[in-house]
């Protein structure tokens, strides 16, 4: 049978995506370390026909050393500054979906790119929930202290209210399953798409 709400929701997403589809709207989802964005995003891309990139991951390509690695020899500026880069580069493409660092809304210039170039989904998630994630991921520069928990805390609390200035849509992303989040998300945009439509011009 399932979950009547989970068939309305993929039917919504289903019957009013067209547009979507058809389009060149870009989706941004930022969101702290371990909400979820790489994968949200790359199954959300496969779906919407977008092509998906990861910032991390173009950083990573191209330097040719991890993110920890930037950090230790430029100091988190130098990762800021090559971040910043490769946003405004990406976010100037058509048809995207792009998970973002958790970091990236630091920056004002970087907050304006994705607010102006696209539908930016901050997908939200509660401390407890983050450190379950991450605690065993030593990719994590930021999380490598004396007491990552509370420094996580700390991130999420800094971060929070910067990641709601930016978003366009806000997800819970809960216990839900990977492709739940994921449908839950198309209605979203769905629905965001056909309110900008009504707008007057």
């Amino acid at each position: 049978m399932g979950d009547p709400e989970q068939h309305q929701e993929e039917a919504l997403a289903a019957g009013s995506l067209g547009t979507e589809r058809r389009g060149r709207a870009n989706v941004f989802l930022v969101g702290l370390m371990g909400a979820g964005k790489t994968s949200v995003g790359k199954m959300l891309a496969k779906r919407l026909g977008k092509t998906f990139h990861d910032s991390d991951h173009v950083i990573e390509a191209r330097t040719g050393v991890k993110i920890p690695v930037i950090c230790e020899i430029e100091g988190e500026s130098g990762f800021r500054a090559r971040e910043s880069s490769i946003i405004d580069e990406l976010t100037a493409l058509d048809n995207i979906v792009l998970a973002t660092g958790g970091g990236a809304i630091l920056s004002q210039a970087n907050r304006e790119a994705l607010r102006s170039r696209g539908t930016v989904v901050y997908l939200r998630a509660g401390v407890d929930e983050l450190w379950n994630r991450t605690r065993h991921d030593r990719n994590r520069p930021l999380l490598q202290t004396a007491d990552p928990r509370a420094r996580l805390a700390l991130l999420h609390e800094q971060r929070d209210p910067l990641y709601h200035e930016v978003a366009h849509i806000v997800l819970d992303t809960g216990t839900q399953s990977l492709k739940s989040l994921v449908v839950r998300l198309e209605a979203s945009l769905a629905r965001r798409a056909a309110q900008t439509e009504q707008q007057p011009s």
